[in-house]
């Protein structure tokens, strides 16, 4: 082992045992990207199924070559098949399907024969994907349910996958739940051929109506290709944030694979972006499933924090990266001299300032699961709080903080109003756990108390993304959290109206009862539904001052397409499915979610970082330009004095005047929004009709409260922690005549 790597662990091995606040500000160097092409390049076959799939075939087949058991055999060879159709090798996995068909003949058991089929119908189904969706992409390409600008223009995929399917439930030897996917996926499949619904025989037809938006938000077209955004990869992770303070929304998209590229998007002004990856100095600097931003020295330039390893569980023991922002449009790494070189699988971390001074300390949640014997005493979590040095110190053991399992997602927000954030662990594994903050302000000892019994927030016991936000307007924080159990024979029954008998995972609505409970409110406002959510975020699609939502669905099985959903809020009382309605409805796996208003024209875009987790399964992010409905709005730019810089964790609250006289009030809260995919710390408002804010209040981390009074709508506002007047934002600057569009 090289001599810095055995430096840098042996640091870690003392931080561990409580030395890490007098060796803070000796912490060695390293070269992130030399450590993470070495763990790229020590990669076993096995040691995670997503990739390596050439390698995977040729041992498969190396074991044939002495399997004499039939039983055997036919397993190998199905998964021979399998690892083919994952490496985007339709022609190889047809063509071992089939001869696996004809080796054993009359004499495959009826369950087997079956399999065998579906695995053809479906490889097939992945043809025509492939050959259309992917390789001549369209903005309409999968959006469901497929129109006629997304039909398929080579057939033979999905016109020989429709056949199968409809022998497979011709027959009445059919297991009944697997005819629930083949009835799902041939009618996508006549989707892609332009014969749905007239194609489609009535008793397997699922209707359209079942697939009918609740409202009209308008099309929002998928304009990426045309707006420069030009991105093929596999699941990952985006934060939508101007990165260089030109008052431009900036891209970064990071994606899990140990080799995939991090690449960062400039923003011109206009809403068109250039790829600037290697000008940025990030070069080298692969993999992270999700990504979180935060201006951790408080120098105005916000910086990124990437976890690695998700999913990969013993396998996945890659240190994240902490990117400082030089200020100059270039990231430098700096992980290990921060102390954040903790080499454990993550995929979720949390920005907050949770001892009040202006600091913003960050929270990581490990996957420890108990599907891998890991060593006595490793950790699930650290909280680490910021020195001030550009160093933090873990004060995890004995802040009061105790969770166990696969943390797929953690959240700050003050569930009390009393101006310390509180945190929400999403667990897969087992309950969920709300830890209110006690206000001691103190480096050491229990900061926090477990509250997750009585405030009744523990489920879903199989959870993922989740975030804090005020869906009712009533001044107080709420909390949504996302079910991630479901077969897709289960999702069909969902979407048939089936849902006592459709078994899994449903989301749950938490409203704040302003007592320290909550009351799961998922069934009143229409969210008792399976949506198997990876990505979402928030915002607000109309300008109306309601928070909506976006759930990036999916999972890592191919056969998992399901539309991707978009919520609308009905003024705090419902929430509207409009995912048709809109056009959000990609079939591909939606992760990485962000709401911004990437061409300066007062209306939030929708961007969303697509692709699964197989090479087969890697798609082309998205950018949904929203039509505009004609409200106003407001933008901020919080500056902090005392508090951290951008405001990470204040309270905003407008006053404003309705068309009947009235007055209404709409509240935020400054953040990234949901847990995968982050928004701009910069928070974008709808105010609905009104032209002015009579109110515009900001309660500043530690309960400093703040306000202004009679600003005009459709500006941008800087507001400084220390003055008493608003500064008007210029509208930035457009790309010069003649620049690309």
């Amino acid at each position: 082992m090289k001599p810095r790597v055995l430096l840098a662990l042996a640091i870690l091995l003392v931080a561990a045992l409580g030395g890490v606040v007098a060796l803070r500000h000796h912490r060695p160097r390293m070269d992130m990207v030399a450590r993470l092409a070495e763990l790229a390049a020590r990669e076993g076959v096995w040691d995670n199924p997503w990739d390596k799939t050439a390698e995977k075939i040729a041992e498969l087949r190396k074991a044939l070559t002495t399997e004499r058991d039939p039983r055997n055999r036919f397993t190998l060879e199905r998964e021979i098949a399998a690892q083919a159709v994952y490496a985007g090798d339709v022609d190889q996995a047809i063509s071992t399907l089939e001869d696996l068909q004809r080796e054993l003949g009359t004499s495959m058991p009826p369950d087997a024969a079956e399999a065998v089929k579906a695995d053809l119908a479906f490889a097939q189904l992945r043809r025509g994907e492939t050959e259309n969706c992917a390789e001549h992409h369209t903005p309409a390409s999968c959006i469901f349910p497929i129109g006629r600008e997304g039909v398929h223009q080579l057939k033979r995929g999905s016109s020989r996958a429709v056949e199968l399917y409809r022998e497979l439930l011709s027959d009445p030897a059919t297991n009944p739940e697997n005819a629930l996917s083949y009835r799902w996926l041939m009618n996508i499949g006549h989707m892609t051929l332009g014969t749905y619904p007239d194609g489609v025989p009535a008793k397997w037809l699922i209707p359209p109506e079942a697939f009918r938006s609740d409202a009209d938000i308008g099309r929002f077209p998928d304009v990426a290709a045309s707006r420069g955004v030009v991105e093929f990869g596999a699941a990952g992770g985006l934060i939508l944030e101007d990165l260089d303070n030109d008052g431009r929304l900036d891209m970064l998209i990071s994606h899990m694979g140990m080799t995939d590229q991090l690449e960062y998007f400039h923003n011109d002004g206009s809403g068109h972006f250039t790829r600037r990856t290697e000008e940025a100095g990030l070069k080298g600097l692969v993999g992270g499933l999700d990504m979180f931003q935060a201006d951790y020295d408080n120098d105005g330039c916000i910086d990124v924090f990437i976890p690695r390893g998700a999913w990969r569980h013993a396998a996945g023991k890659i240190p994240g990266s902490l990117l400082h922002n030089n200020c100059n449009g270039t990231f430098t790494d700096v992980t290990y001299q921060a102390g954040l070189g903790t080499e454990l699988p993550s995929q979720t971390a949390a920005w907050a300032d949770i001892n009040h001074d202006g600091l913003l300390d960050l929270f990581v949640g490990y996957e420890i699961s108990s599907q891998v014997e890991w060593p006595k005493g490793t950790i699930n979590f650290q909280l680490y709080l910021n020195n001030g040095d550009g160093t933090f110190t873990d004060v995890g053991p004995g802040s009061g903080i105790e969770v166990s399992g696969m943390v797929k997602a953690a959240v700050w927000g003050d569930i009390d109003n009393d101006g310390w954030p509180d945190l929400y662990v999403s667990m897969l594994d087992g309950p969920n756990h709300l830890f209110r903050n006690l206000g001691t302000g103190k480096r050491a000892g229990a900061m926090f108390t477990d509250v997750t019994a009585r405030a009744g927030v523990a489920e879903p016991r199989v959870s993922f993304t989740t975030w804090f936000f005020d869906y009712d307007n009533d001044g107080w924080l709420d909390i949504f959290v996302t079910g991630y159990l479901a077969t897709l024979p289960n999702l069909v029954r969902d979407a048939l109206g089936q849902k006592d008998q459709a078994q899994g995972e449903r989301p749950r609505l938490y409203h704040n009862n302003r007592d320290g409970t909550f009351t799961d409110v998922s069934r009143q406002v229409g969210l008792d539904r399976l949506l198997l959510t990876m990505g979402a975020n928030v915002g607000d699609l109309d300008n109306d001052g309601w928070l909506d939502f976006y759930l990036g669905t999916g999972a890592p099985p191919l056969t998992t397409l399901i539309p991707n959903r978009m919520f609308r809020n009905d003024r705090g009382k419902a929430f509207q499915d409009v995912t048709t309605s809109g056009g959000f409805g990609n079939l591909q796996k939606g992760h990485g979610v962000a709401f911004g208003d990437v061409d300066n024209s007062g209306n939030q875009d929708v961007v969303e970082v697509m692709g699964g987790v197989y090479a087969s399964d890697r798609f082309w992010t998205s950018l949904y330009k929203n039509p505009g409905h004609g409200n106003h709005w407001v933008k901020l730019q919080l500056v902090g004095k005392t508090s951290n810089r951008f405001g990470v964790g204040a309270r905003i609250r407008l006053v404003l005047p309705t068309a009947g006289g009235d007055r209404r009030e709409v509240f935020a809260l400054v953040g990234s929004g949901g847990s995968f995919g982050a928004s701009s710390l910069r928070p974008h408002l709808g105010l609905a009709e009104a032209t002015t804010i009579e109110l515009l209040e900001v309660r500043w981390p530690g309960g400093k409260p703040q306000t202004f009074r009679g600003l005009a709508a459709d500006r941008t506002y800087e507001l400084h922690e220390d003055e008493q007047e608003a500064r008007v934002l210029p509208a930035p600057r457009r790309a010069s005549a003649g620049s690309p569009r």
